[in-house]
Parts: C-alpha cells; sequence; structure tokens
C-alpha cells in the first residue's frame, strides 16, 4: 500500500509541463514566471483565458501593471535583445511584495531567467552580457538601535 502511494506521487513529479518555470528577485519582490512556449487551447488563469503572445501579471495585461512607457521598455528589453518576439511567447507571472519598482525589477529578471531556460545555448550569452541574468542585491538597510526610528539618523545629543 505504502509502495503503490510512493510511486503514485513519484509519477505526477516527473509528468511533462508545458511551461518553463522560472523565478526573479528584486528587494522584497518575487515574481514567478511561466512561460509557455507552444500554448494549449485551454490555458486559463483564474477566469481569464489566455491567448498567444500574452503577458499576464497578476491576471491583468502586463501593459496594464506596468502602464509607463519607461516601465515597458524596461520589461520588454530581455525579449528584444534576444529577438525573442513576443509572440512566440506566453506568459503568466505572480508578483508579490514590495514594492512597484521592486515588481518590476523581480518581472524583468524571472522572464530573462525563463528565456534563458527555453534555449541555454542560444539566450543565455547574449543575457549574461547584457546583465539580466544578475540578481540586484540591494536591499533596504535595517533599522539600527540608537538611531531614532531611521537606518542612518543619529539621535540629536544635547548642547554643552
Amino acid at each position: 500500500m505504502a509502495e503503490q502511494i510512493l510511486t503514485i506521487k513519484k509519477n505526477t513529479k516527473n509528468s511533462k509541463k508545458d511551461y518553463v518555470f522560472a523565478v526573479g528577485r528584486r528587494k522584497e519582490s518575487v515574481a514567478r514566471v511561466r512561460l509557455y512556449p507552444k500554448l494549449k487551447e485551454d490555458v486559463h488563469w483564474g477566469s481569464t483565458a489566455v491567448k498567444k503572445g500574452d503577458i499576464l501579471v497578476n491576471g491583468r495585461a502586463i501593459a496594464e501593471y506596468f502602464p509607463t512607457p519607461s516601465e515597458r521598455r524596461l520589461y520588454t528589453e530581455p525579449l528584444r535583445v534576444t529577438n525573442a518576439h513576443q509572440q512566440n511567447y506566453t506568459m503568466t507571472i505572480r508578483v508579490a511584495g514590495g514594492g512597484h519598482t521592486g515588481q518590476l525589477g523581480a518581472v524583468v529578471l524571472g522572464i530573462a531567467n525563463a528565456l534563458q531556460k527555453v534555449e541555454p545555448e542560444k539566450y543565455r550569452p547574449i543575457l549574461k552580457k547584457k546583465g539580466f541574468l544578475t540578481r540586484d542585491a540591494r536591499v533596504r538597510q535595517r533599522r539600527n538601535v540608537g538611531t531614532g526610528g531611521k537606518a542612518r539618523h543619529k539621535k540629536q545629543s544635547p548642547k554643552r
């Protein structure tokens, strides 16, 4: 009985997925990216049907989630430098934590990681050279004792 359960679990783990999974992190934000090279007809994100070429972030279109032109330039850059056209890949991204800028950085790193997993020998050298596979490790400095509630403040000392 226990052997049957183990074999069932083993078979479900080794099942072939139709997407590539990657993670991107920046500050406190974590982006989990699913890149679908070949999209099946029955892919849904909640109640939203996903079409070929779509990039969805937390159930919304990426252009709606990151609306400004400068943000658009940042999240399309990994696709542009690798000549991987957006119409060839469908992505669903779940991003949580941090602020807007941290989430954008996490999404960019997640997209780059997913692309290099699809075709490593083709995309990895290009993305590595442009710096898209390097995680930006800068995080908020912690609050220190004796600094009046801020990281770099000093308490004012009394005069005389």
